[in-house]
C-alpha cells in the first residue's frame, strides 16, 4: 500500500498525522508512506528523524502583505507541479490531508488525478484549508461531531475523533520527583501551551501569590515565550510552585497530575480524556474562529471537563474550581465515568477502517 499524507505547521496537525501513519505501519505488512511538507517549519526536522520519506515544499500562508501573497500564488502553483510529479510518481493509493496550508496544492493534485483523498479535521471549527479543500475530498473525518456541518461540500463526512484518544494510552508516565516534587503531595499542572500566553500568566499572579493553593503543589509550565524570570520576580512566596518553560514528553507529566489546567488545543484535550484526568480548560480567546472556546464546549456539554473563560478568572473562582476538582470524588467519578464512555470511540481504528474502504471503493 502507498501512502501520501501531509499535515504542517504546527504540532497539532503534525502529531495526529504521525498516529495515523503509526496505526498504518502496525496493520500493514507492506506500506510505502511519502510525507510532504513545508521546506522550513518543525515537521521538516520532526518526520525524517523518525525515517519516514519527506518531501517539502516551499509555500506560505496568506498574510495583509500583497507582494508576498502575490509571490505564494506563483509558489503554490509550482508546489502543485512538484506534487503532480511525486504523486505520478509515487503511484499513492490514498493522500491524505492532516491540516496546514502546505496541504492546498496536495490535495488539489490528488484531485487532478483522481487519487482517493481524506481529510482529517482536528478542531470543532476548521482551519481554512481544510474548508477551502473539502470539496477535493472524497470523505472528511471530524474529530468534532459539532464540526462535520461545516463540511457540505465533501461527497462524505464522518464523526472519527481525534487521534489523541487513542494515543494516550501509550503515554509514558513522568516521575514527578524529577522536578522536585513530593509523592506525597497532589499535583496541579498548568499547561500553557507551548509559546505560552503572557495574557493567562497576567491573570493567574494573583492566585498564585495567595495562599489559596497550600494543600498541593503546582507545575506551571509556561511556554518558550514567557519569562520565567519575570514570573518568579512577581512572586511573593514560592513554596510548592515549579516553573518549567517546556517539557519534551508533556503527557508524561499530565499523566502524573491529579488535576490538568490547560488551553484548549484539540490534542491536549483529547489527551486529558484519554488519560481521563479531571481538567479546568482555559480557551484561548486570541485563535483563530474562537475554535479553543467550541473545542471546549462540546466536552463541557458531555460532562467531561470544566471550562473557565480567561476574563472570568478570579484567585477565588479559580482555588473553588480547583478545589471542588481535587476534593469532591462524586464528580471526579462523574466525569471519568464520561470519559470513560467516551475512549470506545477508537478514533485510529475509524479512520483506519475508512481509508481502506476508500481505498476498496476505488478499485
Amino acid at each position: 500500500m502507498n501512502m501520501i499524507i501531509s499535515a504542517g505547521g504546527s504540532g497539532g496537525h503534525i502529531y495526529p498525522a504521525l498516529a495515523i501513519i503509526s496505526e498504518f505501519q502496525k496493520r500493514e505488512k507492506e506500506l510505502n508512506v511519502l510525507y510532504i511538507g513545508t521546506h522550513n517549519r518543525m515537521e521538516k526536522d520532526i518526520i525524517p528523524a523518525k525515517g519516514i520519506l519527506y518531501e517539502s515544499l516551499e509555500i506560505y500562508g496568506f498574510t495583509k502583505d500583497m507582494k508576498r501573497n502575490i509571490k505564494n500564488i506563483f509558489l503554490i502553483h509550482k508546489a502543485e507541479k512538484k506534487c503532480l510529479h511525486l504523486m505520478k510518481t509515487f503511484q499513492p493509493d490514498i493522500v491524505i490531508g492532516v491540516g496546514g496550508y502546505v496541504t492546498y496544492p496536495v490535495l488539489k493534485a490528488a484531485k487532478k488525478l483522481h487519487i482517493k483523498t481524506f481529510i482529517h479535521e482536528q478542531n470543532s471549527r476548521p482551519g481554512k484549508v481544510n474548508y477551502l479543500t473539502s470539496h477535493y475530498a472524497d470523505l472528511v473525518g471530524c474529530s468534532f461531531k459539532s464540526s462535520m456541518e461545516y463540511f457540505k461540500k465533501a461527497k462524505q463526512v464522518m464523526f472519527t475523533g481525534h487521534p489523541s484518544l487513542d494515543t494516550a494510552s501509550e503515554i509514558k508516565l513522568i516521575d514527578k520527583t524529577n522536578y522536585g516534587l513530593k509523592r506525597t503531595k497532589k499535583l496541579v499542572t498548568i499547561v500553557a501551551g507551548s509559546l505560552g500566553s503572557q495574557s493567562l500568566s497576567d491573570k493567574l499572579i494573583p492566585f498564585l501569590n495567595s495562599d489559596l493553593h497550600k494543600n498541593y503543589e503546582i507545575l506551571y509550565v509556561v511556554g518558550n515565550n514567557v519569562s520565567i524570570d519575570s514570573l518568579t520576580k512577581q512572586m511573593k512566596n514560592q513554596d510548592q510552585i515549579v516553573f518549567v518553560p517546556y517539557i519534551e514528553n508533556l503527557a508524561g507529566i499530565l499523566k502524573a497530575s491529579d488535576l490538568i489546567i490547560s488551553r484548549a488545543g484539540a490534542g491536549t484535550l483529547f489527551e486529558i480524556i484519554g488519560l481521563e484526568k479531571p481538567s479546568i480548560i482555559i480557551p484561548s480567546p486570541n485563535v483563530a474562529n474562537n475554535h479553543q472556546y467550541y473545542n471546549a464546549k462540546e466536552l463541557v456539554e458531555g460532562g467531561m471537563i470544566h471550562m473557565l473563560e480567561e476574563a472570568k478568572i478570579t484567585p477565588e473562582n479559580l482555588a473553588k474550581e480547583i478545589n471542588l476538582l481535587l476534593e469532591n470524588q462524586e464528580e471526579i467519578a462523574n466525569m471519568q465515568q464520561k470519559m470513560m464512555e467516551y475512549k470506545t470511540i477508537h478514533p485510529l481504528e475509524n479512520i483506519y477502517s475508512a481509508i481502506k474502504n476508500l481505498i476498496h471503493t476505488s478499485k
